[in-house]
Order: C-alpha cells, then structure tokens, then sequence
C-alpha cells in the first residue's frame, strides 16, 4: 500500500484535490489523465482517515488532513462537486465527510471535531450545499448519509437548513444571523422548501431519501433511540422545530397537505400521512396540533383518506382523523362537519377496517371515535 502515502504530508493532498475539482468546473471536457488524478487523491484522503485493513489511521495524519481540508476550503468544493465525481469517489466523499465530521484531535479543548465547528459556525454553505446534493440523483445518497450524521451530531445544522433561504453561489444564513432575527419567518424559497418537491417529484431512491432525511430534520427520525443517547439534543431540536412550524403554520402546512398528504406517488402519500400523524401527538407539538386541529378544512383532507381505496393510506388517516375526533375543545367549523356527517360516519366507521381484528389497539380506538361523534350535540349555528 506504499504507492498511497506518497506525498510527505498529508496535508499536501488537500491543495492538489481542490486544484482539481475546480478544473472540473472550469472545464467542459475535463482530460482523462486529470479525472484519474482526482479519483486517486480522494481515495488515498479516504484511506488516511480511516486506516486500512491492515493499517490504523494515524491520528496525526488525520489531525493535519482535516485542518488542510479546512484551510483549502474543500469540504464545501466536495460538497458541491460530489455529482460530477465517478460512483466509487462519491462513496469515498460520503466517507471523507464522515470521518472528517467525526475527528477530534487529542487533548482538545473544544467538545466539538473543529470540522462540524467550522462548518456550523463559519462554513454553513456546506450544509446547504449538501441539501442541495437532492436535487441530482448521482449525489442524493451520499449526500443524504452525510447531512443525516450532521443533524444528528449538532441542532444548528437543523436551523441552519430550515432557515437558509440563499441563492446558489451565495452566502447561506449564519448561526449568529438567525439568533439575532429570533428564527425569521419564511418565504418558502430556502432549501429547507425544496424538499417538498425533492421528496414529491424526484425519482424513487431519491424521493425515499430526502425523505428519510425530511423526518430527521424534523426530529421525527426513525433511529430516534439513537438520538435518545444524548436527550439533550434531542430536546433542543424538537424545541426548534416546534418554534419553526408554529411561526411558519401556513406555508408548512399549505405545502405538507398539497404536494406530500395529495401526492400521487402512494409510497409518498402513505408514509407523509403516518409522519403527520407523528408530528401532531408529540409532545413537543401541542400548539401545533391543537391549531391544526381547529381547520375544517384540514379535517375535510383527513375525511378524503378514510375513503381512499387503499388500506394502509385509509390507517394512517385514521390515526390523523381520530385527534379531531378526541380533541374535547372542536372548533365551530370542525364541530360542524362531524355533526353534519354523524349518520355517514356512524354508518361508515364500524366496519371500517373491520379485517384488523387482531389489532385490539385500533378496534378500542374505533369505538371510543365512534362514541364520541354518538353523543355530540347539535352543530353550532
């Protein structure tokens, strides 16, 4: 493995990459001989960050590529060049990020790998670069990966993604920016938005992780027992996006309810429905839910999916439809179209769903709804 650590510092192999990377930007036939190069150089960066089979990595070595990789600026040229690099070196990029993100030197004073602190604090143009990683299929998974690891790893980079609202090629929002502006209200154009059409309109493994990184964002994660380790964080995060979707209500909920709730991708719809479900009995987003709640024509949304011809999207609606059912302070509009329905619905809800027989939770369910719409009283004029 000799031929791999040439150069006689590590260092020296962040300058020569970035050199690279800005030829294949420069050029619209970039030669052979140099895509060869690159390819090498972001294979032999992986191996020095983390060992070989043989070899462990030298915290020193790594120590001086991770400060390179800082001082040359070429964790966000990698970030925005991943989708022009050969299948192998994108993997080998998501593995560079991982490491790079991961690697705290010895006797350090900060609690943080200078890498994350850099990019949270002076280099957020990563993350959203990152983000941006979605809207290409070669860079969507490896992307992905990464910005998973980050939200998992820090709460500012979940603020800074739900509060950029830069251009391409300009300076995205600042830590210090949204904390001075007390979290600022959107206009839907930051890249926080475009995850709506990334997960709607993008091909399947796209669409499926955008979304998985979506549900992240959010603080709804599947591997949430992960984030669990450190309570903490977890805490914060979920402060932070109950903040955001209160203050942003509207436009959130406008743009859930239109492109993922209605989407015609079933795969979409089904898990963008069990997702809402989630958000609004988490504790974190009471104010949330009893506001989402008093909408008759949120209500009116949840109805159309009990009629769906598909049984998983009419479950996962029921779970939704059943918080307004429940919720002992119904708004005028919401009272009204329960009443005005009762006989439909007193009709309808018995035997819906009736093959669940063995899910006790759901029939229990089914007969307290039922219950509760039998003994409402007239609508309100």
């Amino acid at each position: 493995m000799a031929f791999l650590f040439r150069h006689k510092s590590k260092a020296d192999l962040a300058k020569p990459t970035k050199e690279l990377l800005l030829q294949l930007w420069q050029s619209s036939t970039p030669t052979q001989k140099a895509e060869d190069e690159l390819v090498r150089l972001v294979a032999q960066m992986k191996l020095i960050l983390q060992g070989t089979h043989d070899t462990e990595s030298s915290p020193e070595q790594v120590a001086q590529l991770v400060n390179a990789m800082i001082q040359e600026d070429l964790l966000y040229l990698l970030a925005h060049s991943i989708r022009l690099l050969p299948f192998e070196s994108r993997k080998d990029c998501q593995s560079i990020f991982s490491y790079a993100f991961r690697f705290k030197p010895a006797h350090s004073l900060s609690a943080e790998p200078p890498a994350l602190t850099h990019v949270v604090h002076r280099r957020p143009e990563v993350i959203v670069e990152l983000c941006r990683g979605y809207g290409f299929k070669e860079s969507a998974m490896p992307c992905g990966v990464v910005l998973r690891e980050l939200l998992k790893q820090h709460e500012d980079v979940a603020s800074i993604i739900l509060h950029d609202e830069s251009r391409e090629n300009q300076r995205a929002i600042s830590i210090d920016d949204i904390e001075a502006r007390d979290g600022p209200i959107q206009t839907g154009e930051g890249v926080f938005w475009n995850f709506f059409p990334w997960i709607d309109g993008g091909a399947f493994e796209v669409s499926t992780d955008a979304f998985t990184t979506f549900r992240v964002i959010l603080a709804m994660s599947d591997t949430e027992q992960t984030l669990t380790k450190n309570q903490e964080l977890l805490t914060r995060h979920k402060a932070l996006v109950a903040i955001y979707i209160e203050k942003n209500f509207e436009l959130f909920f406008n743009r859930y309810n239109s492109m993922l709730i209605q989407s015609t991708s079933y795969v979409t719809k089904r898990q963008s429905i069990k997702l809402l479900g989630e958000i609004l009995l988490d504790r974190a987003n009471y104010s949330i839910m009893t506001q989402y709640v008093e909408s008759g024509e949120h209500l009116k949304i949840c109805m159309t999916l009990l009629k769906d011809d598909r049984k998983m999207v009419q479950y996962e609606g029921f779970h939704v439809f059943k918080v307004f059912v429940a919720n002992p302070n119904k708004s005028p509009p919401v009272q009204r179209i329960l009443v005005n329905n009762r006989e439909r619905l007193l009709r309808f809800l018995p035997t819906f769903l009736e093959d669940r027989t063995e899910d006790e939770q759901f029939t229990d369910e089914k007969s307290f709804l039922i219950r509760q719409i039998e003994s409402m009283g007239p609508a309100p004029s």
